[in-house]
């Protein structure tokens, strides 16, 4: 068989690598004494422990099993705190949930009523003007904000704790999605590296190294309303029939563990900034920094595919992805792992030579020319083929 050195890591579901030995262990340990449970397990304590240990802005957790559930039970939360309706989300960061809330803000939004639609609202990150505008425009009616601390984009002009404050004066929940940057920006998250505590946080992908476990963590104040010890309406919040599975949570405390005792975050960043610095070296090389960018931090960097036009090209990204592929590199995204090594490293970034020069070629001479097949295509359209009008 083909042997790649791949940097999509699950959609950024791995941190520590494929198949991690420490986390494999973990997981064959529990597994012998089942792994659904009809009660509690004990092993949800120590996850949940675990957890929080990591989270100082956090009282309580609760587990399921993908960020739709953590983040749309969120959203959940902060309505029945405020008794409102309408959520507002950040339009310039990709995906938030599978869930109508959100998906309705797509161009996929086929079989999502319009009433639907309407109560999420949206905002530019670092336009803090853009938010202030929704909550004059929907007074008290804004039931929390969600959104990811950073992207490919750092936050400027102090612009999370202004998101924050805006939150507290108008009564409405600041909602921190990790799904991203926990495990990698920080192995706290955003919240800590920006220094800022949510009212609520969602947590995933590297949280159990490509095992199937997700978060929702938060204040007491908010979480207890999913419990049974308050005195208000009740809130269905998340009941997973396989949120609590014991070799799920064994492999987010084995990861958490190997996380607190190795250089882990320090290991993605510095492999990370490798591809940064040398990869921008090979672009510029070739002449071709205005057609390739490298962006986002170094834990989790993308490379972005500019035709001649210097437009956004799906055909592009094909083609880059065809001849990365040939010399054995799998780079839907430039993400790094901790497992990923200096000689991984070396030999990425002599596939991205090799491929640039090709990607040069299809500027000069059109890509239809170089590329096999057909090119990919953004997700978020709404038809599967271009649409044409008589």
């Amino acid at each position: 068989g083909n042997e790649y050195i791949e940097y999509g890591q699950g959609n950024r579901a791995i941190g520590l690598g494929h198949a991690f030995p420490e986390v494999l262990d973990a997981v064959r340990k529990v597994l012998g004494n089942g792994s659904n449970f009809t009660r509690p397990a004990p092993i949800e304590i120590q996850a949940a422990e675990a957890l929080l240990e990591l989270v100082p802005a956090a009282d309580m957790v609760k587990f399921c099993k993908d960020g739709s559930d953590a983040t749309t039970a969120a959203t959940k939360l902060a309505r029945a705190w405020t008794g409102r309706d309408l959520l507002a989300c950040c339009h310039d960061q990709p995906f938030f949930a599978t869930n109508d809330w959100f998906i309705g803000t797509t161009p996929m939004d086929a079989g999502i009523p319009q009433r639907v639609k309407d109560l999420t609202l949206t905002f530019g990150y670092n336009d803090i003007s853009s938010l202030e505008a929704l909550f004059q425009q929907y007074p008290e009616q804004i039931a929390g904000v969600i959104m990811e601390p950073a992207k490919y984009e750092e936050p400027t002009g102090n612009f999370l704790h202004q998101v924050q404050q805006l939150c507290e004066q108008n009564g409405s929940l600041f909602i921190l999605d990790e799904m991203i940057t926990g495990f990698r920006w920080n192995l706290s998250g955003g919240q800590a590296e920006y220094d800022i505590q949510p009212d609520l946080s969602c947590w995933g992908k590297a949280l159990g190294n490509g095992f199937s476990v997700s978060a929702l963590a938060g204040k007491r104040q908010y979480m207890e309303l999913g419990g049974l010890h308050h005195d208000r309406e009740r809130v269905f919040l998340l009941s997973t029939t396989h949120g609590a599975e014991t070799h799920s949570l064994a492999a987010a405390i084995a990861t958490i563990g190997v996380y607190q005792r190795e250089p882990v975050i320090e290991t993605l960043y510095a492999r990370g900034q490798r591809l940064l610095e040398e990869g921008t070296q090979l672009i510029r090389s070739h002449g071709l920094e205005r057609h390739l960018q490298i962006i986002g931090r170094p834990c989790c960097l993308v490379l972005t595919t500019l035709d001649a036009d210097f437009h956004p090209s799906q055909a592009m990204r094909s083609l880059w992805l065809q001849e990365t592929i040939k010399r054995g590199i799998l780079m839907t995204s430039l993400v790094v792992s901790y497992t990923h090594s200096d000689q991984d490293i070396d030999q990425t970034l002599q596939a991205m030579d090799g491929a640039m020069v090709v990607y040069r070629k299809a500027l000069e001479g059109g890509v239809e020319n170089y590329l096999v097949g057909s090119p990919s295509q953004v997700v978020y359209r709404r038809f599967n083929s271009p649409q044409t009008t008589s």
